[in-house]
């Protein structure tokens, strides 16, 4: 079990850019040799080079554990084909289709922005094998950049409230800690990129920082 420290393409919003879905890490095609042998290394898990519609915001754009996947409607057939061989897929449309900011998921359940509607959320959970709720954190909708969670914690933007993070222990079976990324950052699922014994969090994140992630994510 390690925690390690980073950027991806410049950026220390890793979990911008990374996707782990089940025992696969998606990560950016443009990423170089190194780059990828070292998240091999800190992840010990397949890597899946991969874009959304071109796009290398994966952690934006692309959502999922070990049954299924949502992905954002930019995602060409050519893609979704890709995706689909891995597991069941379900496409976000209209206007809430960043599923990577939309939602955060584990192999228990999931946690969708309220601005997905209510049979949205329903086809998600399906796709996903889990029980799926609306929730907030924090008060925002973007509830991916604002938790990043495992099959054993999560860690949430500081001002979670006490409804939002007793309805997410509730639906996604781990419990909730808060904390920060990168040297005072409340964006912790931009900023941390996560698996059941692995994460990677943005370069400038401080000792108490990278020590409370490990307690929130079961990773000590």
């Amino acid at each position: 079990m390690t925690i390690t420290t980073g950027d991806i393409l410049g950026h220390t919003q890793v979990g911008v850019y990374l996707s782990v879905v089940g025992d696969i890490l998606f990560h950016p095609r443009a990423l170089d040799d190194a780059t990828v042998e070292e998240l091999a290394s800190s992840f010990d898990m397949e890597m899946y080079p991969f874009l959304v519609g071109g796009s290398s915001l994966l952690g934006s754009l692309l959502r999922g554990n070990s049954r299924g996947i949502a992905v954002a409607d930019i995602a060409t057939e050519g893609e979704l084909d890709e995706l689909t061989s891995f597991c069941d897929v379900v496409v976000m449309e209209s206007g809430v289709n960043a599923a990577g900011n939309l939602i955060e998921c584990n192999e228990h359940g999931a946690v969708v922005s309220p601005i997905v509607p209510q049979n949205g959320v329903e086809m998600i959970g399906e796709v996903l094998g889990v029980d799926a709720i609306r929730c907030k954190v924090a008060g925002y909708d973007t509830v991916g950049s604002m938790l990043v969670a495992n099959g054993k914690g999560a860690l949430a933007h500081p001002d979670i409230s006490k409804t939002e993070a007793e309805a997410i222990e509730a639906a996604m079976k781990v419990p909730v800690m808060v904390g920060t990324v990168t040297f005072g950052s409340p964006y912790v699922g931009a900023g941390c990129a996560a698996s059941d014994t692995n994460a990677l969090v943005g370069s400038g994140s401080t000792g108490p920082e990278l020590n409370r992630i490990e307690d929130a994510l079961g990773l000590i």
